[in-house]
């Protein structure tokens, strides 16, 4: 099978095996988990693979082409491994996951089986169970450009190359008074107009949860207060000491990219596509029908 080394065939092929499976969870955060079902701890790639968290996995569906190769882990929440609050808190979204077929007698020996990334995880009866997602999962992604009035770049991005870390953009600061790890208020936060991060983005930028960050939803003010209302809450909750960096939000419109961004050249939309109604237009006696830019 593909992949697989000349020393690796010669073990299997004696008859007489002593091979195990060893999986390597890598979170996006840089942390790396190792599991294997032998009876002792292995270590190889600078990852040690823990022989006591119970994790196993089911049959790896692969095929040719460019269908996704998928399978299921599952494994216990433990303190020192996979924990149920990282879990919660989304540590493990989009994690990435190797597994190997190994030689425990002699670790160098070893097939890579299966790399991708974890999906979907579900929690119950003190387990986990973690669905797999080959690498041809991201070739299911839409790609291309769409044709529509509102700007398709994400603020920031290489598209529209806007620089959101300038002064007057965004803000960092304690996360002050805060409510469910969704809604967060401060007496002050001169010098933003009311609505300026809405559609924006706010990061955590340190405590437990460093590293996460949600939409905005809403940005107002009342009586003084500002009010940050997020469309999800922070999994896990925040500290009121933890600092937080709220990021100006766009609407993708094309007077917005104009006024606030002063941005209008890398705008990514076509504002002056018509609408569902120019096929019900006729002609009028009232107004010049020439023909010109409809703005």
């Amino acid at each position: 099978m593909s992949g697989q080394s000349e020393e690796f065939l010669a073990h299997t092929a004696t008859g007489l095996t002593t091979l195990c499976r060893a999986w390597a969870i890598t979170r996006k955060d840089g942390t790396s988990f190792g599991f294997t079902d032998h009876d002792c701890e292995l270590s190889f790639d600078g990852i040690a693979f823990r022989a006591d968290s119970g994790l196993t996995a089911t049959a790896l569906a692969q095929s040719t082409g460019l269908s996704v190769d998928n399978t299921e882990a599952l494994g216990a929440l433990t303190d020192a491994a996979v924990r149920e609050d990282d879990i919660e808190a989304g540590r493990f979204d989009g994690a990435d996951v190797r597994a190997w077929i190994v030689n425990w007698a002699q670790p160098d020996t070893r097939w890579l089986q299966f790399r991708g990334s974890i999906g979907e995880i579900r929690r119950a009866g003190g387990a986990f169970h973690a669905e797999l997602r080959g690498l041809t999962e991201a070739l299911n992604r839409p790609l291309g450009r769409i044709y529509q009035k509102p700007c398709t770049a994400v603020l920031g991005d290489r598209a529209c190359a806007f620089d959101v870390s300038q002064p007057g953009y965004h803000y960092e600061g304690a996360a002050d008074r805060m409510k469910d790890g969704r809604s967060f208020e401060w007496d002050a936060l001169g010098g933003f107009d009311d609505a300026w991060f809405q559609r924006g983005r706010l990061d955590v930028l340190s405590g437990a949860r460093s590293g996460h960050w949600g939409m905005i939803k809403k940005d107002s003010t009342a009586n003084g207060v500002r009010r940050i209302e997020l469309w999800e809450p922070i999994r896990g909750g925040l500290a009121e000491t933890d600092v937080v960096r709220l990021t100006v939000g766009c609407d993708k419109r094309f007077d917005t990219c104009r006024l606030k961004f002063n941005n209008l050249l890398n705008f990514q939309g076509f504002p002056d596509l018509p609408g569902d109604d120019w096929q019900m237009a006729y002609p009028n006696g009232a107004r010049a029908n020439n023909g010109g830019s409809l703005r």
